[in-house]
């Protein structure tokens, strides 16, 4: 049993593949080298760094003395969700392999990524600029939005270099239908152009507590949440971090419920925008 656990814990390795192609998102996770942790290993120290500006140069005094401050701020995280599946014991350790292949790497596909990428643009949207709202009609509406956009990015001095537009199908479609000098123009100034399903794409979501019988988990577009156009991220505005994919197994001779093997999927993580950087993210609703 001891080998099959291993081999096991070898595939489950390989799901943070199927979370790093299937994810929206996961281009912006930041570099962890910048992250530390808190002792008790539940909270994230987020960098901060400060420092003076230009100051008048003196030929008696020569240069101005200038300071720099590099603080850790404590952030728990914003992101805790997991499930845990199971599946009969079988004969052959391939069969079991397969069966598990294909209900892990599916509910990550289809149950935990959307859920990952609507909490983060909705939590982008909350802690970035304010939301502008209005009704896209036409190719020409949705062109002169994201025009509006960049002017006002490139105003508040975010580099242009690596802006990601995250935007509807139909909104894409609209702008490329348009075929224009114009068009072609403002969708190269972007690193990066994702088209995202409008089912993950609100401005505030609903997370289910998947605890009961009627509810299923999950999420949902909340009350007072309005389907998103676009979203621009500049991903140096951003804290974002994924820890634990899948983290534990039990195998069907120590699982005291059942002859099942159970798999055990957690993710929590932190999806932050630096207080200095809001300008990063500019998020544009449905009316």
């Amino acid at each position: 049993m001891p080998n099959n656990i291993q081999l096991f814990k070898n595939y489950i390795d390989l799901l943070d593949t199927v979370y790093k192609q299937a994810s929206l998102t996961a281009v912006l996770d930041s570099d962890t080298s910048l992250l530390q942790m808190t002792a008790n290993g539940k909270e994230f120290l987020i960098p901060k760094m400060e420092m003076d500006g230009l100051g008048e140069y003196s030929r008696t005094n020569g240069y101005p003395m200038g300071s720099v401050t590099l603080d850790f701020e404590t952030k728990a995280p914003n992101f805790d969700r997991a499930r845990v599946f199971q599946v009969d014991k079988m004969d052959d350790i391939e069969t079991a392999k397969i069966a598990f292949g294909r209900l892990a790497s599916e509910f990550i596909r289809t149950k935990a990524v959307p859920e990952i990428d609507a909490t983060r643009f909705a939590t982008y949207c909350a802690k970035g600029t304010p939301v502008v709202s209005a009704a896209l009609a036409t190719g020409e509406a949705w062109l002169k939005a994201i025009s509006t956009a960049v002017a006002a990015m490139d105003d508040a001095e975010v580099p242009a270099e690596g802006r990601i537009l995250y935007i509807t199908p139909t909104g894409l479609r609209a702008i490329q239908d348009l075929d224009t000098t114009k068009s072609r123009e403002v969708l190269a100034s972007f690193t990066a152009i994702v088209k995202v399903p409008q089912a993950r794409f609100y401005t505030a979501i609903k997370s289910l507590s998947g605890k009961t019988g009627e509810e299923k988990g999950g999420f949902e577009k909340a009350t007072t949440g309005k389907e998103l156009n676009f979203q621009i991220v500049h991903p140096s505005a951003l804290m974002q971090v994924a820890k634990d994919i899948v983290n534990k197994i039990v195998d069907p001779e120590a699982n005291q419920d059942g002859d099942w093997w159970k798999f055990f999927f957690h993710l929590y993580g932190i999806n932050e925008v630096y207080e200095n950087k809001k300008a990063g993210i500019y998020s544009h609703s449905k009316a």
